[in-house]
């Protein structure tokens, strides 16, 4: 079976964030996959994602965190940092994500980021 539409999680401990992520992933063609901590996503597992978007500032595994754990499995996989905090986005640790949003972020510049970044991918750049 092809698959057709690119997986997206976003792991983030603000359920309205996720829901209006969700929201948007979905209405740009994209199959969102919601989690509300890092653990939880990865007990569902990384093999079926095609690019990750995670809040830095969660309780238990931050977004640092689970950047790193994900460049272990699956170095591959583009990783989006979004953060509320600024004095955290402009730490050095922020730098080198596939992706860095300070919230409130624009929707269509996500949409774009996430678009460049899966044609990146696909094209193994």
């Amino acid at each position: 079976m092809n698959k057709t539409r690119h997986v997206v999680a976003i792991v983030d401990d603000d359920p309205r964030l996720l829901e209006s992520m969700s929201d948007l992933l979905e209405s740009a063609g994209y199959v969102a996959r919601a989690f509300s901590s890092a653990g939880s996503l990865l007990v569902n597992g990384l093999s079926d994602l095609d690019l990750l978007i995670t809040d830095i500032g969660m309780p238990g595994i931050d977004g640092f965190e689970l950047r790193d754990l994900v460049r272990k499995s699956r170095p591959e996989l583009p990783v989006f940092l979004i953060t509320g905090r600024h004095e955290i986005a402009d730490q050095g640790r922020a730098q080198g994500a596939g992706g860095f949003f300070r919230k409130p972020f624009d929707a269509q510049a996500l949409i774009a980021a996430i678009a460049n970044a899966l044609h990146k991918s696909r094209d193994g750049g």
